[in-house]
């Protein structure tokens, strides 16, 4: 038997640089994996962070800076695990880890981001100078804070829409049990 007989059922022609509709790096980005609710505030998370954070590096001087410090920290993180979340999503990391984690990851996260984007928005509103970038940057960490809060509770439904879908009806047996344990 030759080679060409027992290979040609089994392989096929190199398919070149394109294969189907999506090639190159457009191949490794699904965004299929998040509901269209989800990844809108997703992105919205992703955008809204950037833009508070741009808005907050802006601002030239501060009375009192420790609340435009933490805002910076705080806005900074946000947009940079947004970012990561957001990438694992869309990637084929997706595959390789359990997606279970994953979720539960982003839960705790994003309900995190979400707490302490809010008390940052709060604590620089209480100590900025009124000066237009710094209203700015609170408006957008303001609307950034809802967006994971927003996030958080989209999650949380889905979660026990989930958990009642997945709980067995009780019943409650009618007769009561005589025998003993041990017999």
């Amino acid at each position: 038997m030759e080679n060409g007989a027992v290979y040609s059922p089994t392989t096929e022609e190199d398919p070149g640089p394109a294969r189907g509709s999506r090639s190159r790096l457009a191949a490794y980005f699904n965004l299929g994996r998040l509901k269209l609710p989800q990844r809108v505030l997703k992105v919205l998370q992703l955008l809204l962070s950037l833009l508070a954070f741009i808005c907050e590096e802006v601002v030239s001087q501060c009375t009192l800076c420790g609340g435009l410090y933490f805002f910076e920290l705080v806005s900074s993180s946000a947009f940079l695990l947004s970012l990561l979340i957001l990438i694992v999503y869309c990637t084929p990391v997706y595959d390789k880890v359990d997606a279970g984690k994953i979720k539960l990851s982003d839960f705790y996260i994003t309900a995190g981001i979400g707490l302490v984007f809010l008390l940052a928005s709060i604590i620089f509103v209480s100590t900025h100078d009124q000066t237009s970038t710094e209203i700015a940057a609170t408006v957008f960490g303001f609307l950034a804070s809802f967006m994971f809060l927003a996030d958080f509770a989209f999650m949380f439904h889905e979660k026990r829409q989930a958990s009642r879908l997945r709980k067995p009806e009780t019943t409650t047996r009618a007769e009561a049990v005589t025998e003993p344990l041990n017999a």
